[in-house]
Parts: C-alpha cells; sequence; structure tokens
C-alpha cells in the first residue's frame, strides 16, 4: 500500500504508511505552514521503504560502530547506543526518530511551533516564547483510531515551553503497541530529542519490573515472526498485584530513570503502574493533573498532542 494522508477538519495532517501513523500540527504564517507540511509529506513517502532497505541491521544489538546508512537508522542507533551495556537493538528508537525527521521539515522560517506525533512519539519544533500541552491517556488501545484523531479526555497533561530543553516526548509500557520487559503500564519521558525520549522510555518501562509468577510472559519472536527481540520474554499480562509490589517495581524503575536523568540522558520522566504513578526531576514539568475523584492515583499511558 503506497503512504497516504488526510487533511483533518482542524488543520492537522493525518499521515499513514505500514507501520507508521502520524498526526502533524503546525502554526505560523499560513503560507510557511503549508510549505512545511507540502515538505514533511514528500519526506514521508520515502521513509518506509529507506528503513526496509536496512531491516536486518537494524534488528541486530546495538554494539561496536554503527553499521547504518541512511539517516533515520542512524538516529535510532545512536540513541540507543548509551544503553548497549544490556540488550537493544536500533528498533527500541524507530517511532521517535521518524518523528524526529519529519519535524525538521517545519524548523524554518515562518513557522512558530509544530509537533508530529508517531503513535504516541512526539517531535517537536518550538520557537521562543511557544508551547504545546501533552495530553496523557491511560490505555490508547482501548481505543480506534478515529477517536484518537477527533480528540478523547485525557488523564493527565502537562505543558513543555520553549525554554525547556526538551523536544521529544515518548511513552512505553506493556500495555503498548510495542513489547515490553517489565510491567509498567506507561512510562512517559521529555528528552531533548523524540529519538532520544523513545529509547530512554524503553529501557526505563523494562526496568519497572519484579518476579512474579502470576506476571506472564511469552517469547517475543512467538508473538511476531520478526521481532528485533528474538526468545527474550516479554510481558503479555499483568494481573492485579498488592499496591507493595507496584511500589517495589515503580522504584526499580525510578532508580534507572534517575540515573539516566544524572548522565544527562532524559529531562523527567512519569512511571505508572496500576494506578500508582512516580515522577522524576523537573517535577514542574511533569505537573498532571489527577483526574480520579477517590484519590487512589493517575492511570497515565500514551501520550499524543
Amino acid at each position: 500500500m503506497n503512504a497516504q494522508r488526510t487533511h483533518l477538519p482542524d488543520g492537522r495532517w493525518h499521515f499513514q504508511h505500514g507501520p507508521m501513523d502520524i498526526v502533524i500540527g503546525a502554526s505560523g504564517r499560513p503560507a510557511c505552514v503549508e510549505a512545511a507540511h507540502a515538505a514533511a509529506w514528500e519526506r514521508f513517502t520515502g521513509v518506509l521503504g529507506e528503513l526496509v532497505q536496512e531491516f536486518a541491521a537494524l534488528r541486530q544489538p546495538v554494539n561496536g560502530d554503527c553499521p547504518l546508512h541512511g539517516p533515520i537508522a542512524r538516529r535510532m542507533w545512536h540513541a540507543c547506543q548509551p544503553y548497549q551495556s544490556s540488550f537493544i537493538t536500533p528498533m527500541a528508537a524507530v517511532a521517535g526518530a521518524v518523528a524526529q525527521e519529519l519535524v525538521a521539515c517545519y524548523a524554518v522560517s515562518g513557522v512558530a511551533r509544530a509537533w508530529v506525533n508517531n503513535g504516541g512519539d512526539i517531535a517537536l519544533h518550538l520557537t521562543p516564547s511557544q508551547s504545546v500541552r501533552i495530553g496523557l491517556y491511560a490505555d490508547l488501545s482501548r481505543l480506534g483510531m478515529g477517536e484518537i484523531l477527533d480528540g478523547v479526555q485525557t488523564d493527565g497533561q502537562f505543558e513543555v515551553a520553549s525554554v525547556l530543553p526538551v523536544r521529544g516526548v515518548a511513552t512505553s509500557g506493556w500495555r503498548g503497541r510495542s513489547f515490553s520487559l517489565g510491567i509498567a503500564d506507561s512510562v512517559t519521558v521529555l528528552a531533548r530529542t523524540a529519538s532520544e525520549a523513545d529509547a530512554a522510555a524503553t529501557v526505563i518501562a523494562n526496568a519497572v519490573d519484579l518476579r512474579d509468577t502470576r506476571i506472564r510472559r511469552r517469547p517475543a519472536c512467538e508473538l511476531k515472526d520478526d521481532c528485533d527481540l528474538g526468545a527474550i520474554p516479554v510481558t503479555v499480562d499483568v494481573p492485579p498485584l498488592e499496591p507493595a509490589l507496584v511500589q517495589q517495581a515503580l522504584r526499580a524503575g525510578l532508580k534507572r530513570a534517575q540515573a539516566l536523568r544524572a548522565a544527562g540522558l532524559i529531562w523527567s520522566a512519569a512511571l505508572v503502574c496500576q494506578n500508582q504513578v512516580i515522577t522524576t526531576g523537573a517535577a514542574d514539568t511533569l505537573a498532571l493533573e489527577n483526574r480520579h475523584a477517590d484519590g487512589r492515583g493517575m492511570q497515565v499511558g500514551s501520550v499524543f498532542a
């Protein structure tokens, strides 16, 4: 199937090609925004073919020198390179890297701000004094694409302003569209770029974990033939757990997130598991609104602008 695009009633664009499902918004001088949209569409039409050419190498663990050639593939590899001491392939950053490639089309005169949302992994372009609000939703898998495009009630929101060193937001968890080794419902990361946020969210979500025989896991290759994780067990079901065990898992993830923040790899993160949420660093950035009247804590998951 060829790449397709739809102009949405509110002025955003929806690009779709294979597994890529992208919503783009921008503001600024109309002619400049229109030209940027055209440039983004032209770039988008070649992305899938470009990645397919290097798919075999993209599924190999990150190690040694980068063997990749395309700009998006190399961006994926370099975003994952800080985590090569554990098993990780460039595919951990694919959604964020694609979003980052497209948002570059909007970094031109006359475009005040833009956001490229690739299935919840978001790349931002913000000129001085500009900002964007990001919404977080508990379980995006429960919604159809039409509902996402039309807008839904979010479980929390935060604002990213141009003064912050944040131009990427990404979410990972066992409930998401990609596999996870951990039990987090979601880990949302703010970082310098979308590809860096994507890789870090994967790593932190994997760390939100504990040993419990009630948690069901299966080899990734049994769930998806061409999965880059091979026979590594991934989480397929997490039953309700005792609050103390949930806290134990969250603390394990928090420790990993704090280490990444100390190393300058992320700006902040929100970790969520079974109605409990914990954030690390720059807490004012993640000023998440609690919508649960009973005070149980907020369920937060995939993100979208």
